[in-house]
C-alpha cells in the first residue's frame, strides 16, 4: 500500500512496510557467497581527490556540497540529472514509472534523521523521477566510514551485508533503484542489492549514484560525465566498471 507522508520536506510517497528480514548478529566466519553476481548502475558526475585544475576543483566542491546536504544547491543538480535522463542513452529505462527509489543507508543507523542519499532520493522523486521513495534497506549496526578510512580499513561487502536489514513491503515493487550519493568500488550498493534480492527475488534491482570516484585519475576536465556500468562480484570483492 502507498501512503503519503509530509514532514516538512517535499511530499514523498512511501511504501508501508511490514516486517524486517533481520540478519544474524556478527560474522559467521564462512566465505561470503552473494546471491547475485552483478548490479547495473548509472552515474552522472565524476570526482577525483587529485588534480589542481578547474574541473577537479569543481568536482571536489560538488562532492563537498553533496555530503554537507546543501539544500539550496541540491535542486539545481537534480534538474541536471533530470535533463540527462531525458537526453542521455546511459539512463534509458533506469527511472521507469514503476521504479521505487531506495536510499542506500549511511555508515551508521539513521535514527530517523535524513542523510545524504535519502535527501537525494527525495529530490529525485520530487522532480518526477520514480514512483515513490522507500527506505527498504536499513543499517542495523554502524560500520567504519569509508571516507575517513584507508583502503585496507574500509568495510568489506560482507561487513556491509551483515550490518544491513532488508524491509519487506506489503506490496512488493517490480523495479527498485538504489540511490546513493557517491560510489567508489560499489561495495555498499552491492551489499544493499544482495539484501534486497533475498527479500524480493523477483524485483529488478538497479542503482544510481550521483558521483563516482575516479581515484587514479590525475585530473578532472569536466565533472559531468554520465555513464552506465556494472558492479560485479569478482575475486571475492565488488568491482565497479567503469
Amino acid at each position: 500500500m502507498i501512503a503519503a507522508v509530509t514532514d516538512g520536506r517535499p511530499r514523498v510517497d512511501r511504501i508501508t512496510t511490514t516486517n524486517c528480514n533481520e540478519p544474524g548478529t556478527g560474522s559467521s566466519g564462512l566465505p561470503f557467497r552473494p546471491a547475485i553476481r552483478s548490479v547495473l548502475f548509472c552515474s552522472c558526475y565524476i570526482y577525483s581527490p587529485h588534480g589542481g585544475g578547474i574541473g577537479s576543483a569543481s568536482a571536489r566542491l560538488l562532492c563537498l556540497r553533496l555530503k554537507s546536504s546543501d539544500a539550496g544547491w541540491l535542486p539545481s543538480v537534480v534538474r541536471e540529472v533530470y535533463e540527462q535522463v531525458l537526453r542521455n542513452g546511459a539512463f534509458d529505462g533506469l527511472f521507469a514509472n514503476e521504479a521505487v527509489l531506495v536510499p542506500v543507508p549511511g555508515s551508521a543507523p539513521s535514527a530517523g534523521a535524513p542523510w545524504a542519499a535519502e535527501r537525494l532520493a527525495v529530490a529525485l522523486h520530487g522532480i518526477g523521477l520514480g514512483k515513490s521513495v522507500w527506505e527498504g534497506v536499513r543499517r542495523r549496526v554502524a560500520v567504519r566510514k569509508s571516507a575517513t578510512a584507508n583502503n585496507a580499513e574500509r568495510p568489506t561487502v560482507k561487513q556491509h551485508y551483515e550490518s544491513f536489514a532488508a524491509v519487506r513491503p506489503a506490496l512488493a515493487p517490480e523495479r527498485i533503484v538504489l540511490v546513493d550519493d557517491v560510489i567508489t568500488k560499489g561495495r555498499t550498493i552491492f551489499a544493499a542489492a544482495t539484501r534486497l534480492h533475498e527479500a524480493l527475488p523477483n524485483a529488478d534491482i538497479r542503482a544510481f549514484a550521483l558521483i563516482r570516484t575516479m581515484g587514479f585519475l590525475p585530473d578532472v576536465a569536466q565533472p559531468l560525465e554520465p555513464c552506465q556500468g556494472f558492479v560485479t562480484w569478482s575475486g571475492g570483492d565488488a568491482r565497479r566498471n567503469p
